[in-house]
């Protein structure tokens, strides 16, 4: 059985006009968690845009620097990047085999992308990816349609909620805002 080093649970989301995105701290070996306060969000772009990701840390920092770059060749236009980025990545014979999912956003738009050509804009502004990412998900959908919360608490509350579900996500969260 191989066993796999992995990042898991980041969740995003634009509501009333701010973007948030966070993520818990948890890296898992295998079955064994190695490390408890992993940064899997970051700035870019001139603190722009907002990104996370699942998956291989090494993949994905390559994944941040070529969004990046996309972001710079396209003057900050993240819809553009995201589909320059996920046709280079379906593309390419090194960056297909990066194993992560990255999930991106700035104050109007939200993307999650993957290797396989994915670049999703969900309808909600909601993006969620990692194990933990289907609970913090539908918790963050029915923080938004029940409570007048803002996005920071929101995103806060929702991977709270993921960590006391999936093994995989710890409460150690990360967040960041625009």
């Amino acid at each position: 059985m191989k066993r796999m080093m992995r990042s898991t649970t980041v969740l995003g989301l634009i509501h009333n006009g701010k973007a948030c995105i966070g993520a818990d701290g948890q890296v898992t070996f295998g079955e064994t968690i190695v490390k408890h306060t992993a940064r899997k969000v970051r700035k870019i772009h001139d603190d722009k845009v907002l990104i996370g990701f699942a998956g291989g840390a090494a993949d994905a920092i390559t994944l941040f620097e070529k969004m990046e770059e996309k972001l710079d060749e396209f003057r900050g236009n993240l819809p553009k990047a995201a589909v320059e980025l996920g046709r280079e990545w379906r593309s390419d014979k090194v960056l297909r085999r990066l194993d992560a999912i990255i999930a991106v956003l700035d104050k109007e738009h939200a993307y999650i992308l993957t290797g396989e050509g994915d670049i999703i804009e969900p309808e909600d502004k909601i993006v969620a990816i990692g194990s933990g990412g289907p609970y913090a998900y539908a918790a963050a959908k029915a923080l938004i349609e029940n409570t007048e919360l803002d996005a920071r608490t929101i995103c806060e509350k929702a991977l709270k909620i993921a960590a006391s579900i999936c093994i995989y996500t710890n409460d150690r969260i990360t967040l960041l805002e625009l």
